[in-house]
């Protein structure tokens, strides 16, 4: 934890609430009890670092948030290890995330290190909302909204940078059992040369109206196709996609319509280093079908911080359905869970340097 220090100003709740025994298959149902705050004024750049009891926010009406769509999130999660310290999975990687679609929505950048040192100090304050279950952790979430009120369609001068925690469960109902998945092919989520690539709000607000209409028909996600020629598959609503097509694991190359997904640069880290032949590449949603049907694909599965790693057990697509290796999870599925769900319980250091320790503040 060498180069991160713990010195925001904290003013603790007075109210501090229940912590459940058990948040079960919840994911975003608690909050605890502070959230770290900072603000950015043009000229002035990042000022006011603060932690405080979690709560509401003013917002102007005409903030560019609300009229102009300024604002984006990221998000990982913190885990008890084995050795019962705290540690956060991966957040170098995901405040690199965050500063990419600061750029693309022309956002200011924020200091990884100042960002770091707010991250492991809320996590130390609020470490008895850390679930003691296994496979259940805490939700670190970053947000940055525009807050200047005005009404020319320009960037604002000034944002909120906020990060509050939530203890969570599965975010899947389905749990690590297989899931089935919509094939969209009246929607899209995202446009080439968009905003795809940046975790910004209105992505996942493009994405409500099919996700609801696959939830009637029982599915749990949808799986969105390109935008031009609406065959090559991207990713899913919450996740990146990976297949095995006979010996080798393909997933869609990183576009500008495509989120670049951490758990998707850890499972593609690891399936290299066991020798399996990887391959990013365009997949034509006609080729999986036909390959599940002839055999040729006996497993898919998705990848994203919140579900980790999720196999599909179905793909209905046109109308036409196809069950992928029985609906059962397949071998590298299941290794690479419990490969990267090991990485995020194990006691002492990770061999990637992956995680950051978060010690108590009496041993700090």
């Amino acid at each position: 934890m060498k180069g991160v220090i713990m010195n925001v100003p904290v003013t603790l709740t007075t109210e501090p609430k229940p912590i459940p025994e058990d948040v079960g298959d919840t994911f975003g149902a608690y909050f605890t009890d502070h959230m770290f705050l900072m603000n950015y004024t043009a000229g002035r750049g990042w000022h006011d670092h603060r932690i405080v009891p979690f709560g509401p926010v003013p917002v102007h009406p005409s903030a560019s948030a609300i009229q102009y769509g300024q604002s984006i999130f990221d998000g990982y999660k913190a885990y008890r290890c084995e050795d019962g310290m705290v540690r956060l999975f991966r957040p170098q990687a995901h405040i690199e995330r965050i500063n990419r679609s600061t750029a693309r929505m022309c956002m200011p950048q924020v200091d990884p290190q100042d960002l770091l040192a707010a991250m492991v100090q809320l996590v130390d304050l609020d470490r008895d909302w850390i679930p003691h279950q296994k496979g259940k952790a805490l939700y670190v979430r970053e947000t940055m909204i525009g807050t200047e009120g005005y009404m020319a369609v320009r960037p604002s001068a000034e944002y909120l940078f906020l990060l509050f925690l939530s203890p969570v469960g599965n975010y899947y109902a389905e749990g690590v059992n297989p899931v089935n998945i919509l094939v969209s092919d009246s929607y899209v989520r995202a446009a080439r040369g968009g905003i795809g690539a940046a975790k910004a709000a209105a992505n996942y607000g493009a994405s409500l109206l099919a996700t609801e209409e696959a939830k009637a028909k029982e599915y749990t996600q949808v799986l969105w196709l390109d935008s031009v020629e609406r065959r090559f598959i991207e990713e899913v609503g919450t996740m990146n996609i990976m297949m095995k097509i006979g010996d080798e694991i393909v997933t869609p190359p990183l576009t500008d319509s495509i989120l670049p997904g951490v758990t998707r640069l850890s499972a593609l880290q690891l399936l290299r280093e066991w020798g399996l032949k990887v391959s990013e590449r365009q997949v034509d949603i006609n080729d999986l079908m036909d390959g599940v049907r002839s055999g040729l694909v006996d497993e898919v599965w998705g990848v994203g911080t919140a579900a980790v790693v999720s196999p599909v057990g179905q793909l209905t697509y046109s109308d036409r359905s196809v069950v992928i290796g029985g609906g059962r999870t397949g071998a590298v599925t299941q290794r690479l869970y419990d490969a990267i769900t090991r990485l995020h319980t194990m006691p002492g250091p990770d061999p990637y340097g992956w995680r950051i320790d978060v010690p108590p503040r009496a041993a700090g």
